[in-house]
């Protein structure tokens, strides 16, 4: 489904959180974004009007205009933080998970808490940038997905 209004933003699909924290990303976002081909991703907090998380790997955001925060967060360029640990930045917070080759992450109980996230929720995969995309769990694109009357793909 690309796109729910004409001009709107492009969505993936829906991912449903799994009793195990689970969630499998959508095809077509893990392979526009590569999202696989390092083994690991970078998570960070949603906007406060979707929450949820977006989703990026170090090769799509140290060469970007956001590569700065990992030169300015060490742990999370080398990955010494420990997985699933968020660290505070500029009002968001960013950590990281490793994903399979098809594209699934597994979130812990601290991180679905931290991330206001719980299993069984569906989560809206939405085109953010050329950088990320956005989980997005809250708000008028996740209200309008709910009622649309076309198809959107479950993962």
């Amino acid at each position: 489904m690309p796109q729910m209004t004409k001009g709107g933003k492009f969505i993936f699909g829906r991912s449903r959180v799994g009793a195990d924290g689970v969630i499998q990303l959508p095809q077509q976002a893990v392979e526009e974004y590569q999202i696989a081909a390092e083994g690991k991703v970078y998570l960070f907090t949603g906007s406060k009007v979707t929450g949820g998380f977006c989703v990026t790997r170090k090769g799509l955001l140290m060469p970007s205009k956001l590569g700065h925060i990992l030169l300015e967060t060490p742990q999370l360029l080398s990955y010494a933080a420990a997985p699933g640990h968020f660290i505070p930045y500029k009002g968001r917070a960013y950590g990281w998970t490793s994903v399979s080759a098809s594209g699934q992450i597994t979130l812990t109980r601290d991180m679905m808490s931290f991330l206001k996230i719980w299993p069984g929720m569906r989560l809206l995969a939405i085109r953010s940038s050329d950088i990320a995309f956005t989980m997005g769990a809250k708000g008028p694109l996740v209200e309008k997905a709910e009622s649309f009357e076309g198809d959107i793909p479950e993962f």
